[in-house]
């Protein structure tokens, strides 16, 4: 599937959690309004604190528009969020709210979380968060992602089943890797 891995390289605006250095490194594409995703939150939480600095968890935007009426609108929403330092604090937000990702839902969620609203719809409806949400599909594509969640463990795709152990087990794989190469 992969076919220029320099994508899966880390960019500074990529939004994670944890050490990227002598972490295992997940990148996750995902959509905010995909009941998959959704419920791949829940896991890949409970992962990030068993693993705590030994994996870095980075988010990428993967909005399937043509299945979800307020997926892209929601990646932006979250990229507007993180202009203001908040981005996975709208992350969490938009995926519990997943079932009403309407545009009043959404501006309603900005003003729950503390942002500044004049200044989130503004940058909502920015041509440089477009972009920057685009980069992310367009890195997706590049990498054959067709579907969400698509998650790459140190730069593989992971084609396993989004079972906790199962995702625990590829994790603890990717640091015995490592362990060798070092």
């Amino acid at each position: 599937m992969a076919k220029d891995t320099s994508l899966l390289q880390l960019q500074p605006d990529d939004h994670r959690i944890g050490r990227a250095k002598n972490s295992v490194v997940l990148i996750e594409y995902a959509d905010f309004e995909c009941p998959f995703c959704g419920a791949a939150t829940e896991i890949l939480s409970g992962l990030r604190k068993d693993f705590g600095n030994l994996l870095c968890f980075v988010f990428r935007h993967f909005p399937l528009a043509e299945l979800h009426e307020h997926a892209l609108l929601s990646a932006r929403a979250s990229e507007a969020a993180s202009r203001q330092g908040k981005f996975w604090t709208m992350h969490d937000a938009l995926f519990d709210a997943q079932d009403d990702l309407s545009r009043e839902r959404i501006v309603d969620l900005a003003g729950e979380i503390g942002l500044d609203l004049s200044r989130f719809e503004a940058d909502l409806e920015s041509d440089v968060i477009l972009l920057r949400v685009q980069r992310d599909i367009l890195s997706g594509t590049e990498l054959g992602v067709d579907g969400t969640p698509t998650l790459f463990i140190d730069g593989e795709l992971y084609r396993g089943s989004l079972n906790p152990e199962y995702l625990s087990d590829a994790i603890e794989a990717a640091m015995k890797k490592r362990q060798k190469a070092a």
